[in-house]
């Protein structure tokens, strides 16, 4: 499992270009991947959304514009220079704009400062696997769902059999390499490589939801199954 303290350590030395290297590793997809999340997140026309490991805040930014402005949006990461870039951002947006209605918080995905039932969706994107215990973290965001509210998991899954050498070839070696120029910090994507290939597929990441009490559990693959999201309901 993860190291808590490493992972922080890790995000904290990369915060500053970690957009544009997700955007350079991805070829852009990575955005294409939120919007279907987000999409999927109206489809509810939850009132209040927790969106989990939001890093830089790309999809709490697109929740808010693509909810009503009624919606109580909270965006919420341990690591406090990914936040950072997120409140830099929203910062930049007009008053008006939807940016300014989201709030921003530190805190553990282990242990979320939330009361029960607080939230009608929990959005998490490509920061699951980086906790030190899915399961807990999992069981937290059915504590702070109300009866029926949904959690949806974006992250990064096992593709299909025949793409795989193709796929791991380029996680494993062109991958950290370019990511190590554009950040400076080969390192953290050899780990997030590594973190890539020990996460379940989508049958058992299924598995995991239904144990931390979720139902109505499904599986949405995306881009020859790279990347999964997983929907289900408190």
């Amino acid at each position: 499992m993860p190291d808590p303290a490493a992972v922080n350590t890790m995000f904290a030395r990369i915060a500053r270009r970690y957009d544009a290297a997700n955007r350079l590793l991805s070829g852009g997809v990575d955005q294409w991947w939120r919007r279907r999340l987000v999409r999927h997140v109206r489809a509810g026309s939850p009132r209040a959304v927790l969106d989990l490991a939001t890093g830089s805040g790309d999809v709490a930014f697109a929740l808010a514009r693509a909810l009503p402005g009624d919606t109580r949006v909270t965006g919420m990461d341990f690591c406090q220079p990914m936040l950072d870039q997120a409140v830099a951002k929203q910062a930049s947006a007009s008053p008006d704009s939807p940016a300014a209605r989201i709030s921003f918080l530190q805190g553990d995905g282990l242990a979320l400062p939330c009361g029960d039932a607080e939230f009608d969706a929990v959005t998490v994107s490509f920061g699951l696997r980086n906790m030190a215990d899915r399961h807990r973290a999992l069981s937290e965001m059915r504590r702070v769902l109300r009866p029926g509210g949904r959690v949806h998991v974006l992250e990064f899954s096992q593709p299909y059999g025949w793409f795989r050498p193709l796929y791991y070839f380029y996680t494993k070696r062109i991958l950290p390499a370019i990511a190590g120029k554009v950040t400076g910090d080969r390192a953290a994507y050899d780990y997030l490589n590594a973190s890539i290939e020990a996460y379940p597929g989508h049958a058992a990441m299924s598995e995991e939801l239904r144990r931390a009490g979720f139902r109505e559990v499904r599986a949405i693959r995306m881009t020859l199954g790279i990347v999964a999201l997983h929907i289900g309901v408190a």
